[in-house]
């Protein structure tokens, strides 16, 4: 295998834990090459993870051809291969690890296992600038409040039952609302919200640090199917009980931190409102917002590559015989020397 270089050379980092299929090429300096993305999009309702999985292993060759494409790099030139390793959907995480081993052992490259979780964090730090900030990740699988603290990323608060982006997605689903190409659901239910006018009661559930969207949603699709309100107004009270939610737990964490930064990160990030919210939050402690650019806010290949480059150059591989996927690997289980 070749070997470890701090400081040069490029990783390949391969994103498939739902929907997506991508793959992103990083430099060990911190420069994204590529990161391309190709979206399963279910005919219906939500996620099949047995269908997301054919549809990663029927792209997957060309998606990484498009990579090194834009790159403008040949696979030679790889020096590590890094893929999600967890958490995620089995299926889907099962066919992104097999193409990265595939690619490894025919390159003899090393190979590293990532955690999208962590993931998420460092393509934020990268792209900001933020160093060590109070974290809110939120997507469609993930509701986190992190921050660093002695080797890894703690958890200060996060969601009892499904996620923020799952609970938007599910409503706009039930909603009947359509979306264009490539287009998420909460993006169009953030469309809508923007002309809301009246605040319906909805449960807002905080214990503690922790957050609950399973008796909000239920609540909102009820008041949905019975009628009387204006499908504007129920979006933007969905909008604004969960994503108060999420704040209230966030500024905790950074008033017990008292940390200088807070980023906001995954596929939630995006929406304007979230980070109008979180912003004014940040300026009432004096630190500074951070928010990932909207295209590092979905899941994708980009992130991986480059959580794989600090991982490699920090000693961490992974060997083949242990590259099994862990669906429920958790944020805090992992080790980040790099912080250190």
């Amino acid at each position: 295998m070749k070997s470890q270089k701090v400081g040069e050379g490029y990783c390949l980092g391969i994103e498939s834990t739902a929907d997506d299929f991508s793959v992103g090429i990083a430099t060990f300096k911190g420069e994204i090459l590529a990161n391309i993305i190709d979206a399963y999009i279910p005919p219906e309702g939500g996620i099949h993870p047995r269908e997301a999985a054919r549809h990663h292993a029927e792209v997957a060759d060309k998606v990484i051809e498009e990579a090194f494409k834009t790159a403008g790099i040949k696979p030679k030139d790889l020096t590590v291969v890094a893929f999600s390793q967890g958490p995620g959907l089995g299926p889907c995480l099962r066919t992104g690890a097999t193409v990265a081993r595939t690619l490894a052992s025919y390159l003899r490259v090393p190979l590293v296992g990532v955690n999208h979780c962590v993931a998420h964090i460092e393509i934020g730090k990268l792209k900001t600038g933020a160093v060590d900030p109070v974290t809110l990740y939120v997507s469609g699988g993930n509701t986190i409040v992190a921050a660093f603290d002695a080797g890894r990323y703690r958890v200060f608060g996060e969601t009892l039952d499904i996620a923020l982006g799952n609970c938007l997605d599910v409503f706009a689903r039930e909603a009947g609302l359509r979306q264009k190409a490539g287009e998420p659901f909460g993006a169009v239910v953030e469309k809508l919200a923007k002309s809301g006018k009246r605040l319906v009661p909805l449960p807002y559930t905080v214990k503690g640090m922790d957050m609950s969207f399973s008796g909000l949603l239920t609540a909102a699709i009820k008041a949905l199917r019975e009628g009387g309100y204006k499908l504007e107004d129920l979006c933007y009270s969905l909008q604004e009980t969960a994503f108060s939610m999420v704040v209230e737990v966030t500024e905790r964490a950074l008033a017990h931190t008292e940390k200088r930064e807070v980023l906001l990160t995954g596929g939630v990030a995006a929406n304007k409102r979230l980070q109008e919210m979180v912003r004014a939050i940040a300026e009432e402690h004096n630190a500074k917002f951070c928010t990932v650019p909207s295209e590092y806010a979905i899941d994708n290949g980009a992130m991986i590559a480059w959580t794989g480059v600090l991982a490699f150059t920090h000693g961490a591989i992974t060997p083949i015989e242990e590259s099994f996927v862990r669906l429920r690997w958790r944020l805090e289980e992992v080790e980040v020397p790099w912080m250190g």
